[in-house]
């Protein structure tokens, strides 16, 4: 090989090295999300101008620190932060359970706009079978629990659902289907909590259930489990059902299983969704009765019992049959010294982990206000380096796979607001092909048009117009409009060359 070959084919070698890198630190398609509780008790009692204005400041530092998608908890222990005919007002949202709001609003329907506004995803977190927390002194007339007690059961101080009878599935779906056929969400959420956490010494009150409705099976933990995966399977028809492009995501507990009870499992020692919980999650994964799996993997890197490293390493190597995401805690990243470097917490490093595996597509911080909040310069790191640049949401291929047709007629045009690119919506042949976002790129004159890379996106908004930034009118610009329909999926390009 001659030496200017070499030479060039090793400068290339280093240019692909470098974009590949820059592509994987800051990748294109990417989910950003972060859950906004109800049950700390951040809202409860809140006059409404003032949880309005708190949401407000909230969804703005998200936006800021790139934050894509909301998760947004609306049903905490049967009841409701949105107006319900099934269930009563949450104690969360005005202190008293069926107390309704004054002045009337809608939460859910407030964050659903104000999301979207910002271009970010809004998924609606119920919790399924909880119906009474420990600090709930007294339920609304209005309670399921005083319309079908024979469905409930106690543990420690609590109500739930208990899973073992169809009219709770029934029911659960019932809620959900209400939800997406009312609401413009983006996806249906539920967390870590299907069969409650063990309480030691006190067994979950399911005998009458499940001599009931046993179904054939003589072990009660393989029926509990069964219980969980049909109602899974429902929900994820139901909400199929209602709007083909709603989603439905998990948010399971860390551990699915022990190397210990089973030889596939992790190389930890902890509570395990399989054998405590009754929540087979790879099996929800693997039969795509799930859009998205968000493991809770707030561990620190070397944790004893639960390390991160280990963990996020388990779940990008068994749950890969849909996106997955990993949930981070933002109090105990920032709270832990990074192992090889003990001036600074475990922050970089565990996006470095995560960013690792192609199979990992994004996370999700516990919780909101803690980013807002900044502790540590969590929220700092997000938008100086860690979500230096926009992304863009993973696309469901599972679920559509079609990209919208391109804009139309884009065009620089000077108005008494100054100068700004026009473009028309593209026409949609089917629900599935309607377009609710667009993607604004801008490179300079002879540079290379590459939409892989996100350093390049000025815009991803529901406008159909763009302020274009207007100094002397000496500079080439070249700027360049895609289409999102609701599934992320993205049109062809269209190019328009301006100077500015």
């Amino acid at each position: 090989m001659k030496v200017k070959s070499l030479i060039a084919w090793a400068a290339l070698l280093v240019w692909g090295l470098t974009a590949a890198t820059a592509q994987t630190l800051s990748p294109k398609r990417e989910f950003r999300g972060a859950w906004i509780q109800c049950v700390n008790g951040q809202f409860q009692g809140m006059p409404v101008q003032t949880m309005k204005a708190t949401l407000v400041r909230q969804l703005d530092h998200l936006q800021q620190a790139g934050i894509n998608a909301v998760i947004f908890q609306v049903r905490a222990e049967c009841d409701a932060l949105y107006p319900s005919a099934y269930e009563p007002w949450s104690r969360f949202l005005t202190g008293v359970q069926g107390k309704a709001p004054s002045p009337m609003w809608d939460p859910l329907q407030f964050m659903v706009t104000e999301c979207h506004k910002r271009g970010m995803e809004l998924h609606a977190w119920i919790n399924p079978y909880r119906a009474k927390t420990k600090g709930t002194t007294a339920l609304s007339p209005a309670h399921p629990y005083n319309k079908y007690p024979q469905l409930f059961v106690k543990y420690g101080d609590q109500l739930y659902f208990d899973p073992g009878y169809p009219e709770s599935r029934k029911y659960i779906c019932n809620i959900v289907r209400d939800i997406v056929n009312r609401y413009d969400v983006d996806a249906i959420h539920m967390d870590d909590y299907f069969y409650p956490y063990p309480i030691p010494g006190e067994e979950f009150p399911d005998q009458i259930s499940f001599s009931a409705n046993g179904r054939g099976f003589s072990s009660k933990a393989d029926w509990r489990r069964d219980n969980v995966n049909v109602l899974i399977k429902e929900i994820h028809e139901t909400v199929r059902a209602c709007k083909p492009w709603v989603k439905f995501g998990v948010s399971p507990f860390g551990i699915y299983r022990n190397r210990k009870n089973d030889p596939n499992g992790s190389r930890t020692n902890g509570l395990q969704n399989y054998d405590d919980l009754y929540a087979d999650v790879l099996l929800w994964v693997n039969n795509g009765w799930v859009d998205y799996n968000i493991p809770q993997i707030y561990w620190e890197i070397g944790h004893p019992a639960a390390d991160y490293a280990t963990l996020v390493d388990w779940w990008a190597k068994h749950s890969a049959n849909r996106p997955l995401y990993i949930g981070q805690d933002v109090n105990r990243t920032v709270a832990k010294a990074d192992l090889m470097n003990p001036n600074r917490n475990q922050m970089p490093e565990k996006y470095r982990l995560q960013r690792m595996y192609p199979t990992i597509s994004g996370s999700c911080q516990w919780y909101a206000a803690a980013v807002e909040q900044n502790v540590g310069n969590y929220r700092t790191m997000l938008i100086k380096d860690i979500h230096k640049y926009p992304a863009l949401l993973p696309t469901s291929p599972f679920m559509d796979d079609k990209a919208p047709e391109k804009v139309k007629k884009l065009k620089p045009l000077w108005t008494e607001d100054g100068y700004i690119l026009f473009w028309t919506v593209p026409r949609a042949k089917t629900v599935m092909d309607e377009v609710t976002q667009y993607v604004v790129y801008r490179f300079e004159g002879k540079e290379k048009v590459d939409l892989e890379d996100p350093s390049h996106i000025v815009a991803i908004t529901r406008n159909t117009f763009y302020k274009l930034p207007y100094e002397d009118g000496r500079t080439k610009y070249r700027y360049v409009v895609t289409a999102l329909d609701r599934l992320h999926n993205e049109s062809k390009p269209v190019a328009k060359k301006v100077k500015l």
